[in-house]
Formats: C-alpha cells, sequence, structure tokens
C-alpha cells in the first residue's frame, strides 16, 4: 500500500503552532506533500524536525516568505528535482519532484491568479508552460516503466460541483472557463487522472478550502482545489480517498484540508 497526502499548510511556521506536528506524528501516510510553506529549510520550526522518520525535501521561493513546497517522504529519494525547466518559474517555489521506487510524486503550488489582472496572465503562462511538461513527464516516466502522482494546490475547481458557490464565481479566478479547460485537457489527452473524483464521482464537493472571512467553514462554502492527479494506471490501484477536515473551525491549523489518497 502506498498513501500520499497533500496539504496547503498556509505557512508552516504558523501551522505549527496550531495542530500540525501533532498531525504529522499521528499520519500514516508514506509521502506528506506540502504547499505554501514559506519558508526556508533552516526556517522549519524544530518541532517539525523533531518529528521522527520522515525524510525532507524543500524548494523554497526566491521571495522570502512566498510559495514554497515540500515533500516529506518515509523512504528516501532516489533523485529529485526543483521546477520544471521554466525560465520564468524554476525559483518561485511551487513545484518539486521526488522520485521513489517505481513512483514518481510531484508537491504543487500552482499560482490563484487574480481575474483581470497580470497575476492571471501569470497564471496563464504558468498553465501553458505546466501542461507542456505534464505531458512530457508522463511519456517519460511510463517509458521508464513508473507512474506519476501531481499533489498539491492547483487553485482551480474543475467542475461545477467543485465549489458551493459556483454561480457566483463564474468570472472569478480559480473558475474562469480557460482554467477549466485546462483542467479538462489535464484529465483528457495529457492523460492524467482526478483520483478523488475516480473513486467519489459525485459532488458537491468534497471541500478542500475555506476562506477564514465570515462562517465559511461552519457553513461548508467552500472549494475543491487540492488534488491528488496521478497517471491512469496508478490511478486504477487508487482503494481510498478523503479530506481530513477538522472537526472545528478552532481545530484548524490552516484555511486548506490535508487529502488523503491510498493505492493499493
Amino acid at each position: 500500500m502506498l498513501t500520499i497526502t497533500t496539504a496547503n499548510v498556509n505557512g508552516i511556521r504558523a501551522a505549527a503552532r496550531k495542530g500540525f506536528v501533532a498531525w504529522l506524528r499521528e499520519t500514516t501516510a508514506d509521502v506528506v506533500c506540502l504547499q505554501e510553506v514559506r519558508a526556508t529549510e533552516t526556517e522549519i520550526p524544530q518541532d517539525v524536525i523533531d518529528v521522527p522518520g520522515w525524510h525532507r525535501l524543500w524548494a523554497p521561493a526566491a521571495d522570502k516568505g512566498r510559495a514554497g513546497v515540500a515533500v516529506f517522504s518515509k523512504e528516501s529519494a532516489i533523485a529529485h528535482r526543483v521546477g520544471f525547466g521554466s525560465a520564468e518559474f524554476d525559483t518561485s517555489g511551487r513545484y518539486l519532484e521526488v522520485e521513489l521506487p517505481g513512483v514518481t510524486v510531484a508537491s504543487l503550488y500552482l499560482p490563484s491568479g487574480e481575474a483581470e489582472t497580470p497575476k492571471q496572465e501569470q497564471k496563464e503562462r504558468f498553465l501553458v508552460e505546466f501542461g507542456e511538461y505534464l505531458g512530457a513527464l508522463r511519456k517519460r516516466e511510463e517509458a521508464r516503466g513508473r507512474e506519476v502522482v501531481v499533489c498539491g494546490d492547483w487553485n482551480i475547481a474543475h467542475q461545477e460541483i467543485d465549489l458551493k458557490n459556483w454561480r457566483a464565481n463564474r468570472k472569478s479566478a480559480g473558475f474562469l472557463p480557460g482554467e477549466r479547460a485546462w483542467m479538462s485537457t489535464l484529465f483528457g489527452e495529457l492523460g492524467y487522472v482526478d483520483v478523488h473524483r475516480k473513486l467519489q464521482p459525485e459532488g458537491p464537493g468534497p471541500y478542500t478550502w475555506w476562506s477564514y472571512r465570515g462562517r465559511a467553514f461552519d457553513n461548508d462554502t467552500g472549494w475543491r482545489i487540492d488534488y491528488v492527479v496521478s497517471t491512469a494506471g496508478l490511478a486504477e490501484r487508487a482503494v481510498k480517498a478523503q479530506v481530513e477536515r477538522a472537526s472545528s473551525h478552532e481545530e484548524r491549523w490552516s484555511d486548506h484540508a490535508p487529502v488523503t489518497v491510498t493505492f493499493e
């Protein structure tokens, strides 16, 4: 069995103070992919380092205090790669790829964007480059007899069932037609599978992110933007997917919930 969790920690130092360390001690995951860590490897809280049994790889952003991804694994990596060959994005702390026996696991923090602004233009450039890379990655690893899992905060709700207030967000970043079409291409011609949706095709939700504003969490007014995406062969071996939603607003250590998938 292989169990993989993805979690946007919304700042690992803040998350460590709020309950992330207890979660990390108790998780049964073999691999944990983190996003928005906002820290370099030397800035990891000591109580995170003190959790035994983990190998850690870090890809911080060049801009201090922003973005950053990491992969924690019970088994040491054979090799790893920071970025996907992009002159614009490889130092932005948004992609880290780790080779483990038989499978390549990546942690992704896709730009959030902002409709009709330069931030959205940046997101669109990322999607173009990253889509090309994902297609090449699948073919490369397939030729090596390996599977691929890309976990993370994709910052796009693919379908109407993936966010509560979809009608009000049709012109919002994260649910724009072009973004959703890109996700359809990812799950179509690029050959990847939304593993959670494969196991649980009916909606609405389950959501993975809720704003800290108002009572979004209490009312389950959320978005499903955190995905475990894999090549088709591995997706066929998925047996369980769950969103580890906190039981109360006060017990949250991030505005995102961990998403955990188990493969045979």
